[in-house]
């Protein structure tokens, strides 16, 4: 009975003793977490039944359990005072599926009663929206779910549910209306291709609860899109329950929360190289973090950050570009001079056999792996604008056969045109703060299950060193990106191939079959 305790829930360990003003913090594990298994194991029970850390199913069923439908509307506590960070009702887990484009998601909560979503997290796009009296949605169920069952929003079945109508200052489509009084339309094209998302704006009420302990819920009204129709990615591969836009504009979340005092104008997400991680609203960032201005550009309003140098094993290289940090992205894409430098000063040091380019496979420079399976590539790095380093701990995916070996590995940059992006992958490893009141991007090196109490120092950023010409324009290009889980490094199974010597053929058609292929910033 006691091990059945601690596997369900998630099993706490105090890491500190109460002394004098010292407070006490908590190492918190997740169910399937290898410290789990391993007190499992060690009080007889072996035979725990869990999958596979990394795969489909091993985050399906983490959000499955989290996805389990409570009521929160019982009790609800005031809007606290901004400071605080926040986390959704149902946890700050957020969970990187390979099923849905291998994106970051998270579980919230909205309406009376309230309706749960399973919501990608994209940094590069402004509107939150969920399926919602559905003409054109995803399948509520499918065998690529796994276990995962969603629902749908409708804004008849909820009580505290308020239509936006075309008067509201967050109606961008005003000359779409009927009258000042009508529902306000939204119509949202992504990147990739043929993937939007169109409805009506209403607005309810979100769930979300401190991070101090404390545990009230806290009923927070936010607009967001009432996704009646859906096409592209939206309907299986990729965000098939909503997508949750945490961009600069008005109506992006943190904007909302923090327009309404409900949090500080700041928010942190860190990518855990395992595929979990955690987002937290009016997280500032701490003392030790390293920061870089953002580039604020009225047309196009993105986390924006400007890059001095570049440095790829031993080779520096002083190339200056502007990218683009975005979440809805798994895979970074850089266009030239940036992505020939890299990408060949890249070539030039690694110790694996090149092979040839295959039309079939996202990227251009992949290898070979010896018989022992070593991998050993060179480091990338990033100096951003004031000088901090931004480590890139992800920058490659291993291929490996059915046993789990490693075949063959591919540099996981992909050549764009006009647009620059930082994705998911090179964040990996880090927690990222976009703070949003100072206009800085900070990160640092993180286990994504620790609570970071480090308080943060002020630092201004120098205004006069914001470029006002645009970094970013009309682009023809479709970087579209992928990523898949593991520690330090992507790893994505493939059969094994007929001939040892390259992963042409077989194994890479199967790569690229299995890859979703998305880039959600609506640039």
């Amino acid at each position: 009975m006691a091990v059945r305790a601690l596997l369900l829930l998630a099993a706490v360990t105090l890491a500190a003793a109460v002394s004098g003003t010292e407070a006490l913090s908590l190492d918190v594990h997740h169910r399937y977490s290898s410290t789990v298994r391993g007190w499992a194991e060690a009080a007889g029970h072996p035979g725990h039944r869990a999958p596979a850390a990394g795969t489909a199913e091993y985050f399906a069923a983490l959000a499955g359990h989290d996805l389990r439908r409570r009521s929160l509307a019982s009790a609800p506590a005031p809007a606290p005072a901004p400071g605080g960070p926040l986390a959704f009702a149902d946890g700050n887990d957020t969970f990187r599926f390979n099923a849905f484009g291998f994106l970051h998601y998270a579980v919230v909560a909205l309406g009376t009663p309230n309706v749960t979503f399973l919501v990608a997290l994209d940094t590069g796009s402004d509107l939150f929206w969920v399926p919602c009296d559905c003409v054109k949605c995803a399948p509520l169920s499918s065998p690529t779910y796994g276990e995962l069952r969603f629902d749908v929003y409708s804004p008849g079945k909820s009580s505290t549910s308020r239509k936006v109508p075309c008067s509201s200052s967050l109606c961008d489509l005003q000359t779409e209306c009927g009258a000042a009084s009508s529902s306000c339309p939204y119509s949202i094209q992504y990147l990739s291709d043929n993937t939007s998302s169109n409805g009506v704006l209403v607005e309810d009420v979100l769930y979300l609860t401190s991070e101090s302990g404390q545990s009230k819920i806290t009923q927070a009204p936010i607009t967001f899109g009432c996704g009646q129709v859906q096409t592209g990615s939206f309907l299986g591969s990729a965000a098939p329950n909503g997508l949750l836009g945490l961009g600069m504009d008005s109506k992006s979340v943190p904007s909302l929360l923090a327009s309404k005092g409900i949090a500080a104008n700041s928010f942190s997400m860190c990518f855990g190289e395992d595929g979990h991680g955690r987002i937290n609203f009016g997280d500032t960032g701490s003392s030790d973090q390293l920061e870089t201005p953002l580039n604020i550009y009225k047309q196009n309003p993105y986390y924006n950050i400007s890059v001095t140098d570049v440095m790829v094993g031993n080779k520096t290289f002083g190339t200056k570009f502007s990218v683009v940090v975005d979440s809805g992205t798994s895979f970074t894409a850089l266009s030239d001079p940036m992505y020939t430098e890299i990408t060949t000063s890249f070539n030039a040091q690694a110790k694996e056999k090149r092979n040839l380019p295959d039309s079939s496979l996202p990227f251009e420079f992949c290898y070979t792996v010896s018989a022992k399976g070593d991998i050993n590539t060179p480091n990338i790095s990033l100096t951003t604008k004031g000088g901090s380093i931004f480590p890139v701990n992800n920058p490659i995916i291993v291929i490996t056969d059915t046993s789990s070996k490693p075949i063959g590995y591919c540099l996981a940059i992909m050549k764009s045109v006009g647009v620059n992006l930082i994705g998911e992958n090179f964040m990996s490893g880090l927690k990222v703060v976009f703070d949003r009141e100072r206009l800085v991007l900070g990160w640092k090196t993180f286990n994504c299950y620790n609570v970071d109490n480090s308080s943060k120092l002020p630092v201004n950023p120098n205004p006069s060193s914001v470029p006002t010409k645009p970094a970013l324009g009309p682009s023809s290009s479709n970087p579209e990106a992928t990523r898949g889980p593991s520690p330090n490094i992507t790893q994505i199974d493939v059969p094994q191939p007929s001939s040892s010597s390259s992963i042409q053929g077989h194994s890479s058609r199967t790569l690229i079959a299995g890859i979703a292929l998305l880039c959600l910033a609506s640039l």
